[in-house]
Order: structure tokens, then C-alpha cells, then sequence
């Protein structure tokens, strides 16, 4: 009996047809191994024998050479500096031209290629305006403003006075404050774009640019505010702002506080609270800051928020030039209730003799105001710049 497939040597079934040689069957892996072979054999090759400093890296090539007989275009950017003979010798380039190295990358060859500058003969422009470094104090915050060394007072060096004729000084006053300047982008560049001069900007400390937004305001002939944050009664579900000066503060802090705010920018004429309905009803609180205001030469006005304010009571004390705000005009911000506002303050004005009108820097209200100080010398009022109307402190 034949053995059983157990015990059967290996090898010796002769029932199977062995495979034909050279015809091997050949799997997907195989086909994949011999691709990324064959890859990394054309790779070394381009490396070897392809000359590209770039290593394939996408690039686009500019002539920076004129074409034969064609003029240059000095003020083109690609314009390029024409070959100079050996026997020649280059004109010294215009004023302000500056001279740029370009670097072959293949070659290494270097080209000089010659930039215009402004050749127009124009002036540059004048810096704006600074601040007084003899009105400026040094704190661990920054400098903030004080009465100069010789008596000179902030509230008078930085104040913008208009020129009123024998006639002028005995008719109606009116003061426009227009606040948040620096905060809405569009409604400060139409402010300053189409404001007059006599219009007072208030500047938040919390402004992109501030500094420069101050300096720019006073160089077109606008007296600057500072908006100092308070306390209001909500506080702090309603909150002014980073340093608010707190009433549960101690005054030390509080001062602290205003010294951080005085330095975020220079060149104002004084103060004017921002909210604050808490703050400026509690003598205890205000009374610091007001003494502090008072003895660095500013003024401080008064917006209004809260009819039980002492702030008037307390300017009074320390011969600080005040002024108080008599109506919010875009309380209500259409064009119909700015215009009611505005009507009412001319009607304060004519019968106390002057008047004081606070309006936020936004398109809709400084596009009102405009339209109005067109036409409201016209109707026997006069313009003015607040520290026109603030009331003067007492000779000493």
C-alpha cells in the first residue's frame, strides 16, 4: 500500500507540472518598490548633472537691461542703469536716488540698478506739533503735563483763541465738544476733514495713535481734552475703561490712576470726566483730582452726567478754570434729534450767555454739526473754543 500524504517525503509528488522558467508572476508591491526606486535614481540624477542653484525652486525671470538703442525710463521700476564705457565717467546720480545690488543667482554677477528718489523739489512736510518739555513732568508713568518753571499754565501754551472784534465779544457764546475722537476711524476723519477749527476734540486715552491724533488736532487749531474715565452708578456692569478712578479707591490710588491716564498723550488744555454720575457726586473722591488738576495748570469740564455733580463746587475752590457741558447733543443720534439739540443749545446760549454742546465723534453726528457751524454765526452766535467759556480762575 502507498504511503499517505503525511508520511510522503517532501519533493517527490511528481503529479505537479513545475512552473516555466522565465515567467515569474509579479504582485502590485513589487510594481510600487520598483517605482520608488526608479524615482529616487532620476532625483540623484537631476542633481548631478542639472545645473540649478535654486534646487526647482519656482522663480520668475525679469531683464533689468534696456534693448539696444531703446531709452531708459528713470522713473519705471524696472528701469535699469546703462553700461558705462571703461573711457567714461558717471554722472553723479540725482538727489535722493538710492542704488540697489542685484545678485545673479546662477553666476554670482552683481548689478547696480539705480532708484529715483523724489526729485519733485517738494519740502517735506513739517512735523506736527509737540508738547512743551518745560510743561512736562516725569513719572513712573510717563510725563505729564505741570505749570512751567516761569508761570507758564498748559490751559494758555496749548489753548487755540479766536480773535473776536469789538462786536463779537458781546453776543452769545457757543462751545462744541466733540468727544471719543480716536475711537470710531470714520468719524474722527470726518471730523477733522470737515469741523471748524473752534471745534474742541476730546481724545479717550484708549485710541490707536493718540499722541499723534493730539498733536495733529492742535496743528489744525483745535483745543484737546482729555476724557478721564469715573465711576458711574453701574459700575462695573457698566465700565468706562481700564485706570477708571473708582470712589471705594483711596485717593493715593485714585491719583495713581490719573497720572496713568494724563500720560497717554500731551499737549490737551485739561480734563473732562467720561461717565463718572458716582464719582463726581462724592467730594471725598473728586476733591484729590481736582487740587491735582488745578496745581498742573489745566482746566476741567464738567459732561453732565449727573446733576448732583461738586465738581463746580470744588473748581470753584481751587481757582480751576471750569466749564460745564449744558446738553448732550446725539443722545438720540438721528439727524432730526441732533437738530432739536442743537436748537436748544442756541436757545441756553442766548439766554445765560453762553452754552456748551458734547457730541461723540461718529459720521452721522459730525456730518449735523458741520452742516450747522456753516450757518450759526449767521443766525448772531459766535463759534468759540472751550476755554473761551470756561470761567477763569481768580487772580492770586
Amino acid at each position: 500500500m502507498a504511503p499517505d500524504d503525511l508520511n510522503a517525503p517532501l519533493g517527490q509528488d511528481k503529479s505537479k507540472k513545475p512552473s516555466k522558467l522565465g515567467k515569474p508572476s509579479i504582485g502590485i508591491p513589487q510594481l510600487l518598490a520598483g517605482a520608488l526606486a526608479l524615482s529616487g535614481v532620476v532625483v540623484i540624477g537631476w542633481a548631478a548633472f542639472v545645473d540649478d542653484p535654486l534646487g526647482g525652486e519656482p522663480m520668475a525671470v525679469v531683464s533689468t537691461k534696456p534693448e539696444p538703442g531703446a531709452a531708459v525710463d528713470a522713473s519705471a521700476p524696472e528701469a535699469a542703469v546703462a553700461k558705462i564705457a571703461p573711457s567714461e565717467t558717471p554722472a553723479p546720480p540725482p538727489n535722493g536716488t538710492k542704488t540697489v545690488t542685484i545678485i545673479d543667482g546662477s553666476s554670482g554677477s552683481r548689478q547696480e540698478v539705480a532708484i529715483p528718489g523724489n526729485q519733485s523739489g517738494a519740502t517735506p512736510a513739517a512735523p506736527r506739533m509737540s508738547a512743551d518739555p518745560k510743561l512736562l513732568e516725569t513719572t513712573r508713568h510717563g510725563a505729564i503735563p505741570k505749570i512751567g518753571a516761569d508761570g507758564a499754565r498748559p490751559s494758555i501754551v496749548y489753548a487755540k483763541p479766536r480773535q473776536l472784534s469789538a462786536a463779537e465779544k458781546n453776543i452769545p457764546r457757543i462751545g462744541i465738544i466733540v468727544g471719543s475722537v480716536g475711537i470710531s476711524a470714520s468719524g474722527t476723519a470726518d471730523a477733522f476733514s470737515n469741523l471748524p477749527a473752534a471745534v474742541s476734540f476730546a481724545i479717550a486715552p484708549y485710541g490707536a495713535d493718540i499722541d499723534k491724533l493730539a498733536a495733529r488736532a492742535r496743528s489744525e487749531n483745535h483745543e484737546v481734552l482729555l476724557q478721564v474715565p469715573m465711576e458711574p452708578f453701574d459700575f462695573p456692569n457698566n465700565d468706562p475703561g481700564p485706570q477708571t478712578l473708582l470712589a471705594s479707591l483711596t485717593s493715593d490710588q485714585n491719583i495713581d490712576r490719573l497720572h496713568w491716564l494724563m500720560s497717554r498723550f500731551q499737549g490737551y488744555v485739561g480734563l473732562m470726566n467720561y461717565m463718572g454720575a458716582r464719582f463726581v457726586t462724592s467730594e471725598q473722591a473728586l476733591g484729590p483730582v481736582m487740587r491735582d488738576v488745578a496745581k498742573r495748570g489745566l482746566i476741567f469740564v464738567d459732561d453732565g452726567a449727573s446733576s448732583r455733580s461738586v465738581a463746580g463746587q470744588l473748581a470753584g475752590g481751587q481757582n480751576l478754570p471750569f466749564a460745564k457741558t449744558d446738553i448732550v447733543l446725539d443722545a438720540v443720534p438721528t439727524a432730526v434729534e441732533i437738530d432739536r439739540a442743537l436748537a436748544r443749545l442756541e436757545a441756553i446760549a442766548r439766554d445765560n450767555g453762553s452754552a456748551v454742546g458734547l457730541a461723540t465723534a461718529q459720521p452721522a453726528t459730525v456730518a449735523r454739526l458741520a452742516e450747522w457751524a456753516q450757518k450759526v454765526e449767521s443766525r448772531g452766535f459766535v463759534l468759540v473754543p472751550i476755554t473761551m467759556i470756561a470761567v477763569k480762575p481768580k487772580s492770586s
